[in-house]
């Protein structure tokens, strides 16, 4: 897909990943859709590319994303792209508050169902369409810090695939964008609670932005704007146990 004159709806549109999606698809030609929780965010970065803002939108509401969908397609009457980028990280492990683990459920998993089940029905009406589901390394491999992060995001990935599976003959495309560290206000914030060990990789939103125009060119899965990410989660598959070792000393020098 090239998103020239397309339809393009980026939730967590107004910051990061998502603001930088934004920027870069209206610069490639697009008509580009700012959707995010906060109205002022996404009412800026809308201003600056020329695009339509919804702001307000808690994507983790299935009513929100109904409405949202609803908007768009009353405003632009149709809808190429939908990229379900927003999400949160919370570190946590088995004893994190059920509230905190609801939370990330509901935004990083049930925000990509609640967005597919609005938009499905006119994309296969129309016999096309492309969902790019912001997910992270750590769907591929985990987060040694985070078990609500490496779960939640295991789950998104895992989703994805399925909409490929079910849909991929219908017209509907399905990328996942699988990034490592990204300099971003949530980077910032691991690291100044002493999360350093992804700055060293770290790549600025930009990046990102460019490699999920590559990704969408060539219409593949997995976008990985760190390629190292690939030859990692190859040997994940080749060696879980050695794999697993090499993940408990990495937490023992990252605590």
């Amino acid at each position: 897909m090239t998103v020239n004159q397309k339809v393009v709806v980026v939730t967590g549109g107004g910051s990061g990943i998502g603001r930088a999606l934004c920027r870069r698809f209206a610069a490639e030609g697009a008509r580009v859709v700012v959707v995010d929780i906060d109205p002022g965010s996404a009412a800026a970065v809308a201003r600056e590319i020329g695009a339509l803002a919804i702001g307000g939108a808690d994507v983790g509401d299935e009513q929100v994303m109904v409405r949202v969908v609803a908007e768009v397609l009353h405003q632009r009457e149709r809808i190429d792209l939908f990229c379900s980028n927003a999400g949160i990280a919370v570190d946590g492990d088995e004893q994190t508050p059920t509230a905190e683990w609801d939370r990330c459920w509901r935004v990083n998993v049930m925000a990509h169902v609640f967005a597919a089940r609005a938009v499905l029905p006119h994309m296969l009406a129309r016999g096309e369409g492309y969902l790019l589901q912001t997910v992270s390394a750590a769907g591929l491999l985990t987060h040694i810090q985070s078990a609500t992060y490496a779960v939640t995001k295991h789950a998104s990935l895992a989703f994805a695939e399925w909409l490929s599976i079910a849909y991929g003959d219908r017209g509907i495309k399905v990328s996942a964008l699988c990034p490592q560290g990204v300099r971003t206000d949530m980077l910032n914030r691991a690291a100044a609670g002493g999360r350093t060990f992804l700055l060293d990789s770290a790549i600025e939103p930009e990046q990102v932005a460019a490699d999920v125009i590559k990704g969408l060119a060539e219409e593949r899965f997995l976008i990985l704007p760190h390629p190292d990410v690939a030859e990692y989660f190859r040997r994940k598959a080749a060696d879980y146990d050695r794999w697993l070792r090499g993940m408990r000393k990495l937490r023992v020098a990252n605590p």
